[in-house]
């Protein structure tokens, strides 16, 4: 039987209400979104299955297990960091508020402007400790199920079952509220289904399993994929390899030869594999190689939810959400902390956590399911007109300032200051432009 954790009743009209609420994974956005909470006078249990927090920050040199795509085994959780990620960020950008980001203090001895991820891993443990969140989280706990109420949508008194495992391997079910999503995004490799890879005699992996260039030294490496990741690990493997090919779909305006680089080189996404085991790339060249490195992203994975009207469909494409967080027919009692990408990641973790809060207290007003659901349909309406493709839904580029302002609304915080505009796009410039050195010249 589900043991049921104590909660306050609804109030009169337009009093906050306390909630009992789980959140799932302490990760950056769990630990903000449990701070987001509390400050809003709910009950919050922190569900992490690692033996720390910190997600996908808290860093591990060994790879999770063997990788999928060598030896057909499955990667599950662990970190997706390498040996010498930084952030792509600057400090200021990789905080969040009354905790003023990394800017004022250093937490690991990286006082660096772009620091690396062992100073954002001190950051975080610091943040749970003096926000209070600490105390609210049970480590060695995995959720395994969660199940909706069994009454109708938003009846008083049905509760959220939550299951998990902790460490003896026994399962506990505990009752809540509701219950906010945070498991990030960084565990399930996407790997697309190159035409003829049955053909291919060489290795593969996928940037989840990479930690160090070694490996590659005198290789010839296709670098598949041109997200933040593959830029950072493409140019740290040229050091080492014999040539690296990066290979995108987005490559088609700066095909060939890249001058900052002795050894890499740009071009379309890879058409096949030919018989002979060569790559044929899309702009016709063909590229005989010892590694493929996928650095293609990851799949949204929710294996504890098992709910109606909600999916994750083969274009990885959550949904229906309402603006990325609420699951209409479930909302605002399911929610999502984290999905979208393509902003400052660490204050949109924020914004969507303030406004989680404040609805499940009645201080933010959601439409109905019906609007709602409307809201969704014309999201993918104008996403279709566009011309963007729908594995790109959760994909804020072009309109990251808007969607970030909006959310700010919700909550009756400030608009986007054009300083912290300008400072995430002259980075996100730098990065695509595969500027190694931008992180080590100060910043205007």
């Amino acid at each position: 039987m589900a043991k049921s954790l104590e909660s306050s009743p609804a109030q009169a009209d337009g009093v906050p209400r306390a909630r009992a609420v789980a959140v799932v994974g302490a990760g950056a956005a769990g630990l903000v979104a449990a701070r987001e909470l509390l400050r809003e006078g709910h009950a919050v249990t922190v569900f992490e299955r690692s033996d720390r927090v910190g997600g996908t920050w808290a860093y591990d040199p060994r790879p999770d297990g063997p990788d999928p795509l060598g030896s057909g085994g499955a990667v599950h959780g662990g970190s997706s960091m390498y040996a010498s990620l930084r952030t792509n960020l600057p400090r200021e950008l990789m905080g969040f508020s009354g905790h003023e980001s990394l800017a004022g203090r250093v937490f690991a001895g990286d006082p660096r402007e772009f620091p690396g991820h062992r100073e954002v891993l001190a950051f975080l443990l610091a943040f749970a400790e003096e926000s209070g969140v600490a105390g609210h989280i049970r480590l060695r706990a995995e959720v395994v199920r969660v199940a909706p109420p069994l009454g109708r949508r938003g009846e008083e008194g049905e509760r959220w079952s939550v299951s998990w495992r902790g460490e003896s391997g026994e399962v506990a079910v505990d009752a809540f509220d509701a219950v906010v999503v945070c498991n990030g995004h960084c565990t399930v490799p996407l790997v697309p289904k190159l035409r003829g890879i049955d053909k291919w005699r060489g290795k593969q992996i996928h940037s989840h399993n990479y930690r160090i260039p070694e490996p590659f030294r005198d290789q010839i490496v296709v670098v598949v994929g041109l997200g933040a990741s593959g830029v950072d690990i493409a140019r740290e493997i040229s050091q080492v390899a014999k040539e690296v090919h990066i290979a995108s779909r987005n490559n088609e305006h700066r095909l060939g030869k890249i001058d900052l680089y002795p050894n890499v080189w740009m071009h379309a996404e890879v058409e096949c594999i030919e018989d002979d085991g060569q790559l044929r790339l899309a702009e016709g060249t063909t590229v005989t190689a010892d590694t493929i490195l996928y650095c293609t992203g990851y799949h949204y994975h929710f294996p504890f939810l098992d709910l109606d009207e909600l999916c994750v469909d083969e274009d990885n494409s959550v949904g229906p959400l309402y603006k990325h967080v609420f699951p209409p027919k479930y909302a605002p009692n399911l929610s999502f902390v984290g999905l979208p990408s393509k902003t400052i990641i660490f204050q949109s973790f924020e914004l969507e956590s303030k406004w989680v809060a404040h609805a499940l207290s009645g201080r933010a007003a959601l439409p109905s399911e019906e609007g709602m659901l409307a809201a969704v349909q014309e999201h993918y309406r104008q996403m279709e007109e566009s011309g963007k493709p729908r594995r790109h839904t959760h994909v804020l580029m072009p309109e990251w300032v808007e969607h970030m302002n909006w959310l700010a609304a919700q909550v009756g915080e400030p608009r986007m200051e054009a300083q912290r505009q300008e400072m995430y796009e002259r980075a996100v410039e730098c990065i695509w432009s595969l500027d190694g050195g931008y992180r080590d010249r100060s910043q205007p």
